[in-house]
Parts: structure tokens; C-alpha cells; sequence
């Protein structure tokens, strides 16, 4: 039978991802608005999208944040741009966002000595045989497949090479080494469900020497630009942007890191997305028609949650189109490139509740599409 009960939030988007419980807009503070970015005002907004980001991960002394334009793909190609070409590169890819910085690195910086681990959906790289000897760049998690790494263990802390790691639907979300990581880059959209089009830009201070000690060899775009005379523009990590930013997305921003802090801070939206991830563990266990993209429980990411049916393609698109027509859960079809599915986002703006509401769901759009 149909169910009658319906999660009373139905965003389970992977990005723009839904908007922290509670949210109202009337209680942005906006006294940013039609200030100038640079103003005192503007810059003390920004300055604090960049030090609560810091003080909220808790990162280590010396790391610098910055908002940077074009959202995580932005801040990731700042980082390929300004940083790859002194040493060899190893590139890990198993979904379409790891492939395409391979194809950043392979064919448009065309580098020489570029070593590429790649692994189908649903799989991973074997992250043994990473060189440290190079730089290496890689996600944290898989977006599209729902893959993560497992943990930090295979980083090692005296790495010769610098680690760049795309932690877009990571960060807020899954326990990050920082001390092995020399880049991170993330956007406000995923877990913390901010607006689009800003990143943020993590810096050890082992790339901040990369920076001051390399000059790359291509012409420089200006909004990749973190040095002048060859020390680090240090005004970029305190809220002075190299372009324009929306004013609106940097207050919804901070708002969302205020929810974080009133909640518990990190440990508590890690906690709320890992209690997301159960509520469909649970389902997929009690039903032998439905399974996880990602083969290893260990690799499971406990945000973009992704999920085969035992249907055709053409079902599994069916389905989507009747959670949809009933108003339970919007977006939640398989990326264009990953395998036929369904992906629901399970970061911390998601409540448990509206999971387990659309469980049941699940099942009836399921035997409605295979009878």
C-alpha cells in the first residue's frame, strides 16, 4: 500500500544540498547588503567565513583559509594551477569528479610524469600504491559514487610531495587528518547547505612554501593568483577576495557555522550524517532488491549515498519520477555519468526523521515500477 506518512522535508539533493533544519532566511543578518566587500563591514564577514572555518574544524596552527570564486572546482584548480609542475603527480580517480582532475592534469596543465590510479564505480584506488615521492591529488569522497577513503592511515606524515584533496562532501562530515593534508577544498553547498558559486581553500604550511618557492611555468588566470613578489598574498586568508563575492551567500554562510557551533560543532554533524547513513544501512539490509553502490562497507560514504535498484534503467528513472510526483524526495537520481540509481544526500542538514519517512516510499515506488 501507499504510505500515508511523508518526511516533512523531501530535499535529499547531493548539491545544492538542503538547508540546515530550521532555516529561515528573515534571519540572515544582513547589514552586508549593498556594502562593498572591501568595506570594513564586508571584510570583517569575510574575515569570519575564514577564522570560524578554521576554529569549527579545528584546524592545525599555521593553516590558512580563504573564500575563493568558482565554488570547490574553483578552489581545487587554484591549487592545480599554482602548485603541481616540481615534482611527479599521482592522481586518484574512481568517479567523475576524481576523473576530471585527471584531465585537468593530463590535458590541459599536460604534465610529464603524471601517474593515474583509477577505479570503476563503486570501487576504489589502491591507495598502496600511491607515491608520496610525488604530489598527489585526490577526493576525500566520491560525490557520484558514493565512495570514500576508509581514513588517513595511508598518508604518511614525512610525505616528500604535496596532498591536495578535493574534501567538497567530506568536510563537516567525515573525521579529516589535517596534518597530512596540504590542500583542502570544499564548498558552501554540501554539507552545510550554503549557496553556490563560493569555495574555500584550505592551505598547510607546506604549500604555502610550495607558493613562495615555485613560479609555474603557464601564464597565471588573475583569480588564481595567491602571491605577488613572491610571498603569499596573506589579505586573500583574512576575507579580502580576489573577486566580487555575493554578500547574501557569505551571511547565509555564516549562519550555517553558527547552527554548527549551537549543535555541538563538528562532532555533532559528523554524528547526525553517520545516523543518516544507518537509517539506510538498516534498509538496505532488511531488502535483497536494493544495494550500495560502494562494494566495501568500509568506503561507504555517509554523505552522497548511492544506491542500486534491481530495475532497469529506464525503472530506476521511473522511480525518481514517483518520489518526485509525490512530493517525498526531490533530486535524488543517479549522476548523469554513475551507474542507474538513486543518490540521497545524507549530511547533516538531513534529519533521521525524514529518512525513515522515505524508506517506506522507497519500497512502494519500487513494487509499483517492477509489477
Amino acid at each position: 500500500m501507499q504510505p500515508t506518512a511523508k518526511p516533512q522535508n523531501p530535499n535529499f539533493s547531493s548539491g545544492p544540498c538542503s538547508k540546515r533544519p530550521g532555516y529561515n532566511v528573515a534571519d540572515l543578518q544582513l547589514n552586508t547588503l549593498g556594502r562593498s566587500h572591501r568595506s570594513a563591514l564586508g571584510k570583517k564577514a569575510l574575515g569570519l567565513a575564514c577564522s570560524e572555518t578554521a576554529r569549527l574544524l579545528g584546524l592545525p596552527e599555521g593553516y590558512r583559509v580563504a573564500v575563493v570564486a568558482g565554488s570547490d572546482t574553483g578552489a581545487v584548480e587554484m591549487a592545480l594551477w599554482s602548485l603541481l609542475g616540481p615534482r611527479g603527480v599521482d592522481v586518484l580517480a574512481w568517479e567523475s569528479f576524481g576523473s576530471g582532475w585527471v584531465t585537468d592534469i593530463v590535458k590541459q596543465l599536460k604534465l610529464p610524469n603524471v601517474n593515474k590510479l583509477e577505479a570503476g564505480y563503486g570501487d576504489i584506488t589502491d591507495l598502496s600504491k600511491v607515491n608520496f615521492e610525488n604530489d598527489v591529488v585526490f577526493t576525500w569522497n566520491g560525490t557520484t559514487s558514493g565512495v570514500k577513503v576508509p581514513n588517513g592511515d595511508w598518508i604518511p606524515a614525512n610525505r616528500a610531495g604535496l596532498t591536495i584533496c578535493d574534501a567538497t562532501s567530506a568536510v563537516f562530515a567525515m573525521e579529516l587528518p589535517w596534518d597530512k593534508l596540504d590542500v583542502i577544498t570544499y564548498s558552501w553547498q554540501k554539507v552545510l547547505g550554503g549557496e553556490g558559486a563560493h569555495g574555500m581553500l584550505i592551505l598547510s604550511p607546506r604549500a604555502v612554501q610550495r607558493l613562495e618557492s615555485y613560479t609555474p611555468p603557464w601564464p597565471m588566470p588573475k583569480l588564481f593568483r595567491m602571491t605577488s613578489g613572491g610571498k603569499l598574498t596573506e589579505g586573500l586568508f583574512k576575507g579580502e577576495t580576489i573577486n566580487t563575492p555575493s554578500m547574501l551567500c557569505v551571511s547565509d554562510y555564516l549562519d550555517a557555522l553558527a547552527w554548527v557551533e549551537r549543535i555541538g560543532g563538528v562532532k555533532a554533524t559528523m554524528a547526525r550524517s553517520e545516523a543518516n547513513l544507518k537509517v539506510i544501512s538498516d534498509f538496505v539490509a532488511a531488502n535483497d532488491w536494493i544495494s550500495f553502490l560502494a562494494r566495501d562497507p568500509a568506503t561507504r560514504s555517509n554523505t552522497s549515498v548511492c544506491l542500486t535498484l534491481k530495475l532497469a534503467e529506464d525503472q530506476v528513472k521511473q522511480v525518481v519520477k514517483l518520489l518526485e510526483a509525490e512530493g517525498v524526495a526531490y533530486d535524488v537520481g543517479a549522476y548523469k555519468d554513475a551507474p542507474a540509481g538513486i543518490r540521497i544526500w545524507c549530511g547533516a542538514t538531513v534529519e533521521s526523521s525524514d529518512l525513515q519517512a522515505l524508506m517506506p516510499w522507497l519500497t512502494w515506488a519500487y513494487k509499483k515500477v517492477s509489477s
